[in-house]
């Protein structure tokens, strides 16, 4: 099993506005339940981050998805109001041992 965790560092103040911005990314159903999608935010730590954790069975599996949920034209005209917010981000791929 991996764990891919996108961590973004947001503007600060902006964290409502992205806050609204993935409950409209899962009402629309680009939120994959079957990933155990979790959206968190800093508690310690660098202020300001925002971070989508998804569960893998492979890294193929996650290449695939990625491809295939990037390509629609729903997640472009979503991602384009995200990044406005965002001032970096990076993405870590954990493998689960346990």
């Amino acid at each position: 099993m991996y764990i891919v965790r996108d961590i973004f560092n947001l503007k600060y103040g902006h964290f409502r506005p992205v806050k609204s911005l993935m409950e409209e990314m899962k009402k629309i159903g680009m939120a994959p339940a079957n990933r155990n999608f979790r959206v968190l935010s800093d508690f310690t730590g660098g202020a300001y981050r925002l971070i989508m954790e998804m569960e893998f069975k492979s890294l193929s599996e996650f290449e695939k998805e990625l491809g295939a949920d990037m390509s629609k034209p729903e997640f472009q005209e979503w991602y384009k109001k995200f990044v406005e917010h965002v001032i970096s981000g990076e993405r870590e791929i954990l493998k689960s041992i346990m």
